[in-house]
C-alpha cells in the first residue's frame, strides 16, 4: 500500500530536480528548436528509455555495482565524459548553417530524428550518475514493508513519467521558434551554444565522483 504522503514528496522532489536545467533539457530544447517536433520527441524517448534502463539496473541490485566498485564507476563515467565532449566538439567546430527541411532531403529528416534517438539514449546510458541518483534518492521514499525492488522501479517509472511531461512542455513551447531559428545566423549560435553546454558537462561528469 502506498505511503501517499511520502508519494506526493517524492512527487514534488522529482518535479523540481526535472525542471533543473541539465544536459538533457539542453538536448530536447535544441532538436525542437533547430531540428523539429519529430527529433525533439524521440530524443525525449530516448533520454527517458535510457532512465528507464538505469532504473531497472537499480532495482535489480546492478545499480549499486557502480556505488560500490570505483573502477566500474569510472569506465561508465569516462566513456560518458568523453562522448559528451565528442558531441560538443563536433556542434562547435562545424556548426550546421542550413536544416535538411530547407535543402529537401528527407532521407535526411529521418537520419536527424535517429541520430536525436542515439544521442539522447546514449548520452543518460554513459551516465553513471543516473544510476547513483536513484540509488541514494529513491530510498528516502520507500515506505516501510514495502519491496525496496518493486517500488524502486515504481518510484523511477514515476520519475520517468514527470521527465516526459515536462519535456513535451517544452517541446511544445519551442517547437514554434523553429522558422526564426532556422535562419543560418541562428541555427550557429544554437549548434556552438548547446556543444559548449554539452562540454561543460562531459567536463563536469568527469570531475564527478560516486559519492
Amino acid at each position: 500500500m502506498p505511503d501517499f504522503p511520502l508519494l506526493l514528496a517524492f512527487i514534488g522532489a522529482a518535479s523540481v530536480l526535472t525542471i533543473t536545467p541539465g544536459v538533457d533539457t539542453a538536448m530536447v530544447l535544441r532538436a525542437a528548436t533547430v531540428d523539429g517536433r519529430r527529433p525533439a520527441i524521440l530524443a525525449a524517448i530516448g533520454i527517458t528509455l535510457g532512465c528507464l534502463i538505469w532504473g531497472g539496473a537499480v532495482s535489480l541490485g546492478l545499480g549499486a555495482l557502480l556505488q560500490a566498485s570505483e573502477m566500474a564507476y569510472t569506465i561508465v563515467k569516462i566513456a560518458g565524459a568523453s562522448y559528451l565532449v565528442w558531441i560538443g566538439l563536433k556542434l562547435l567546430i562545424r556548426p550546421r548553417t542550413l536544416l535538411a527541411q530547407d535543402i529537401g532531403h528527407t532521407l535526411s529528416r529521418h537520419r536527424q530524428a535517429r541520430d536525436a534517438f542515439c544521442r539522447g539514449f546514449l548520452t543518460n546510458m554513459l551516465n553513471p550518475k543516473i544510476g547513483v541518483f536513484y540509488i541514494t534518492f529513491l530510498p528516502q521514499f520507500i515506505p516501510a514493508g514495502a519491496s525496496v525492488a518493486a517500488y524502486s522501479l515504481f518510484l523511477a517509472c514515476l520519475h520517468i513519467i514527470l521527465t516526459l511531461i515536462w519535456f513535451a512542455v517544452l517541446i511544445a513551447a519551442t517547437a514554434p521558434l523553429g522558422r526564426l531559428l532556422s535562419r543560418p545566423s541562428s541555427l550557429k549560435l544554437m549548434d556552438r551554444l548547446t556543444g559548449s553546454i554539452f562540454i561543460a558537462f562531459g567536463i563536469k561528469l568527469a570531475a564527478a565522483s560516486p559519492r
